[in-house]
C-alpha cells in the first residue's frame, strides 16, 4: 500500500509524493524538533520505516544526547526555544561526529540554511514537508556515506541489501532475524573498529538500554549469527576484545 502523508496536515495544492514501506535496517536517529504535532508523526513514521528513533526537544536535550550517544543521521530543526541549531551542527563537526545531518527549515530561513550546509550538513528540507520525502531523504544520506550511494554493501563473501532486509553469504541466503541483521549492518559499516558492547546495544535497542544491568544478551545475538554465516560457509571476521567488546575484520 502507498501512503501520502504530510508533516503538517493536508497538503493541499502540494504534489503528490508516495512511497512505499520496505523494511529498513536499524539506523539510529535523533530527531531534534521542538514542535511536537510534527516531531511525533516524524518519530512515528520513520520508526515504522525500521529507524531507531530518538528524540530531543531542546538545544540542551540535543547537546547531552549528542554527548552521550552516536547517531547515524541528526534531523536538525534551526529554530529551537532556547538557541539557534547551527550550535549543535558546529558541535558536531568539533567533535569529529560520523553522523549525517539533514536541516529541516523554515521557508524563510535561507541565510541559515546556506550557513548550515557550509558548515557540513548533508542536506536540508523546507517546512512543511512530506514524510515519505523526509524518509527518501534520511535514507539518501545513509546510503552516501555509510554505503558510498551503493545500495549493495559487500565485504568479502558476504553481500548484504539493505532495503530488501536480506543478506547473503557467497549468494547464498542467510535466514537471519531482524535484529541479527541489523547487528551484521552495524558490524560491517564499522568494520575493524572496535565496538563496545554498550554501543552495539545502544544502536540497536535505542538510547534508553544503557540502563539495563548488563549487556549479557549481546553475546547471544552475535553467537547466533556467527553460527549462520559459518553455517553457510562463511568465514568468521567477529573478534572478541576481552572486557571491551567486538570488531569486524577480514578473516
Amino acid at each position: 500500500m502507498a501512503y501520502r502523508f504530510c508533516a503538517y496536515g493536508p497538503c493541499v495544492g502540494d504534489p503528490v509524493v508516495t512511497f512505499r514501506l520496505q523494511s529498513g535496517t536499524a539506523m539510529k536517529l535523533l530527531i531534534i524538533e521542538d514542535e511536537r504535532d510534527l516531531r511525533d508523526p516524524m518519530c512515528a513514521f520513520l520508526a515504522k520505516a525500521g529507524f531507531v528513533c530518538e528524540e530531543a526537544s531542546s538545544l540542551a536535550t540535543a547537546e547531552d544526547k549528542l554527548s552521550a550517544y552516536d547517531y547515524d543521521v541528526v534531523v536538525l530543526d534551526l529554530n529551537l526555544p532556547d538557541g539557534n541549531g547551527l550550535r549543535l551542527l558546529e558541535q558536531l563537526k568539533r567533535d569529529h561526529k560520523r553522523s549525517g545531518i539533514l536541516i529541516v527549515s523554515a521557508r524563510n530561513a535561507v541565510d541559515d540554511r546556506i550557513k548550515g550546509l557550509d558548515l557540513g550538513a548533508d542536506d536540508y528540507l523546507t517546512k512543511p514537508f512530506h514524510l515519505a520525502e523526509l524518509n527518501a531523504r534520511v535514507h539518501a544520506i545513509i546510503r552516501r556515506k555509510a554505503f558510498a550511494g551503493d545500495p549493495l554493501i559487500t565485504f568479502h563473501e558476504i553481500t548484504i541489501k539493505p532495503a530488501a532486509h536480506q543478506a547473503m553469504v557467497h549468494g547464498k541466503m542467510l535466514d537471519l532475524t531482524r535484529k541479527e541483521l541489523d547487528l551484521l549492518l552495524f558490524l560491517v559499516t564499522n568494520r575493524e573498529r572496535v565496538l563496545t558492547k554498550a554501543a552495539i546495544a545502544e544502536h540497536l535497542w535505542g538510547d534508553r538500554i544503557d540502563m539495563a544491568d548488563n549487556f549479557d544478551f549481546i553475546y547471544t545475538h552475535m553467537k547466533n549469527l556467527r553460527k549462520k554465516i559459518a553455517d553457510a560457509g562463511g568465514d568468521d571476521h567477529v573478534r572478541t576484545v576481552y572486557g571491551v567488546g567486538y570488531t569486524f575484520s577480514a578473516a
